[in-house]
């Protein structure tokens, strides 16, 4: 019979792109066998805890994922974990995180959805809050959830037994996070959800959750966690290793070429649509010397440049970067800022953005990577004196012209 969906293989081939753990693939290909047979989309689950503002490129391997989801006519839900994001997901931690508080939740919630157009499809996703169920099930319901899974099942999870091991406090509140994130799946009847390689665990959780209730258990499926810029940890703001959705298009190119050449080819399978054949004959080339890494490193930053700014400001941001690195200048534009003098070198480049954190700030000025007006400055504790104006350089690419008052200068 004719169906709108296309030939399960087909499907097959570009869900499992990149994909780490699919539990279970054979009930995903009969999940969607079904689905074409009786013509209805599958219910795709993907949370997101809004606990901070901004999305970063290792966000996009999951967005491109549920992307894929919606090329191939399913029904896909964005949901934003707006009461789950109030308990914190505890899934990797050595320690209990804050909890925050539901204005902030919200704010970034808002500021995640309009970045996340930038990879979905506004017309074809589907936004829902947990807190639309989670917040009226009440003291009762909880409760009765809470008794539907035993506290020796949640402490064979490795980040909980690990702190218990080592005598580390453990929240009552933690143990619920994964309970409530299973719920969602069970009031959505969700046929899929998606989740980073961490979440493994907590997808399970809903299969348990979903079977103990009689229902048929989502199928999970996991991506691979993106590797920072610094070629070693998973990408995170916090780690001054990320490229967010919203940095400019001259800072995203710079920064994707300076990642390792061996990530690239991770970077290229993940974060853009070029077939697998045609990857491996790069990486093929770069091994043999036929191809150039620096070039090829380029063509993935101008991609990448280009699906969020637009293929103009990824072609001004490549010229810029030629002129810059392979011509040895500076930018043409470099924004000025005036900033106290007295502080110390490592908090000031931290808190003007130029670095993620004041951590990686005075790891790049111990390297001799941070200059002012050309002299390399090897101490993080420098201060600027009154009056200075100079040409801050951190790294091979971030400028700042930084001015500091004169003592005498009038308030």
């Amino acid at each position: 019979m004719s169906s709108g969906f296309p030939p399960v293989d087909e499907q097959m081939e570009l869900l499992l792109r990149g994909a780490v753990d699919v539990v279970e693939e054979e009930a995903l290909r009969q999940r969607l066998e079904q689905s074409r047979a009786e013509g209805r989309p599958l219910l795709v689950k993907t949370g997101f805890d809004p606990t901070a503002p901004d999305l970063h490129l290792g966000h996009a391997v999951l967005l491109r994922k549920m992307g894929h989801f919606q090329q191939l006519g399913h029904r896909v839900v964005f949901l934003v974990g707006d009461f789950t994001a109030m308990i914190g997901d505890p899934t990797g931690k050595k320690a209990t995180r804050p909890q925050l508080k539901r204005e902030q939740v919200l704010a970034n919630a808002e500021t995640y959805q309009e970045q996340a157009w930038q990879v979905l499809d506004r017309e074809l996703t589907e936004i829902q809050h947990n807190s639309e169920w989670l917040g009226a099930l009440g003291a009762e319901g909880l409760v009765r959830l809470a008794g539907s899974y035993t506290l020796a099942r949640m402490m064979e999870r490795e980040d909980f037994r690990d702190r218990f091991e080592k005598h580390e406090p453990i929240s009552i509140h933690e143990l619920l996070y994964p309970l409530t994130q299973g719920y969602d799946s069970v009031v959505m009847e969700a046929d899929v959800e998606l989740g980073g390689h961490d979440q493994l665990l907590n997808l399970l959780v809903g299969r348990d959750l979903m079977r103990a209730r009689g229902m048929e258990p989502q199928i999970a499926l996991t991506v691979p966690l993106l590797v920072g810029t610094d070629g070693t940890q998973k990408m995170s703001k916090s780690l001054g290793n990320a490229i967010a959705f919203e940095d400019s298009p001259r800072e995203m190119f710079g920064r994707t070429m300076s990642i390792p050449d061996d990530l690239m080819w991770d970077w290229r399978l993940l974060l853009t649509d070029m077939d697998e054949t045609e990857l491996e004959r790069q990486k093929a080339d770069a091994a043999s010397g036929r191809a150039s890494p620096r070039d090829l490193k380029a063509d993935l930053a101008h991609d990448l440049v280009r699906r969020f700014h637009g293929p103009g400001a990824a072609d001004e941001a490549r010229a810029e970067f030629d002129r810059m690195f392979r011509g040895g200048g500076v930018p043409d534009e470099i924004e000025t800022r005036v900033v106290p003098s007295g502080q110390a070198l490592f908090t000031l480049i931290a808190d003007t953005g130029l670095t993620g954190s004041r951590a990686e700030a005075r790891r790049l000025i111990q390297q001799g990577a941070v200059s002012l007006d050309g002299e390399k400055i090897g101490d993080p504790y420098f201060t600027l004196p009154d009056g200075a104006n100079a040409l801050l350089k951190v790294g091979k690419r971030r400028f700042l012209q930084v001015v500091a008052p004169a003592a005498d200068a009038a308030d």
